[in-house]
Parts: structure tokens; C-alpha cells; sequence
């Protein structure tokens, strides 16, 4: 009776809210996740982060990135870079260094975010819809590697 009409043909996808994918603690990665599902991170990480779905970064989680884009985005641990999501979660754990664009915005007393926060009606993240969870890890090869 309420429900929205789609245009037939049309298949809506919606991203993922559940952790597909684990980056443990004491694992240090370096390049870009990107993909379908959903990821939490233990570990340090430093590179992009482009998810259709859910980033988790959990407690003893360190992320260094220019960017993450997710549908939904839960910080239990540290960040330093930009959050671009339709819905942000800061822990009473959780620290931010960045700028936030998001639709819905929520943080626990203890909570800190060093930055500007632009909250929109809705937002384009970007995100091609892929089927199923898929997360893809593009990895950088060190200066040793390289060698």
C-alpha cells in the first residue's frame, strides 16, 4: 500500500550493512579498497577507501586516507582523512581528523572530530551499484618491492 513504486525493469540494489570483510589487528596495508559490502578495519590502514556499503573502523582501527566514500561509515577508532556518507557514527572511541559531508550525523558523548561538517538532504556519492559483496584490495608495492 506505501510502498514505493519502481519503474518495471529497473532492479534497485542497496548496499550492504553487514561486515564482509576484515582487516585484523596488527596487519598494516597499504593501496585502495574498493567494492561492494562491507569492511571493518582492526588494523592500519593508508590509501583510498571506496565501499557500496559499510566501513567499520573499529577500536584499535588507524586509517590515513584522503578520502573514504560509503554508504554508512562507523568510527570506533581513529581517522585522518575526508568522510563522504549518507550516514556517519563517531564512537565515544572514536577520533576524526577531516571534513564530513553527510545526510545523517550521530556521535557518543567522548566522541571528537577536528573538522567542518555539511550535512545535505541527499547526496551522490558516486557508488556504481555492483551485485553482491565484492571488496577489491589494490595493494602498492613498497619501495622494496619495487626494487
Amino acid at each position: 500500500m506505501f510502498r514505493k513504486k519502481t519503474s518495471p525493469g529497473v532492479e534497485q540494489t542497496r548496499p550492504i550493512e553487514r561486515v564482509t570483510s576484515v582487516l585484523g589487528p596488527g596487519i598494516n596495508w597499504k593501496g585502495s579498497l574498493r567494492g561492494s559490502g562491507g569492511i571493518r578495519i582492526e588494523g592500519a590502514f593508508e590509501g583510498d577507501i571506496t565501499i557500496r556499503g559499510l566501513v567499520v573502523v573499529g577500536e584499535t582501527g588507524r586509517v590515513n586516507c584522503e578520502n573514504i566514500t560509503a554508504n554508512t561509515v562507523v568510527v570506533a577508532g581513529v581517522v585522518h582523512g575526508n568522510i563522504s556518507t549518507e550516514r556517519l557514527e563517531i564512537r565515544s572511541t572514536g577520533r576524526v581528523w577531516g571534513d564530513v559531508v553527510t545526510v545523517v550525523f550521530s556521535t557518543e558523548d567522548g566522541s571528537f572530530l577536528r573538522g567542518q561538517v555539511r550535512m545535505e538532504e541527499e547526496i551522490d556519492l558516486g557508488l556504481a551499484p555492483l551485485l553482491g559483496p565484492t571488496i577489491t584490495v589494490e595493494e602498492t608495492p613498497t619501495d622494496e618491492e619495487k626494487l
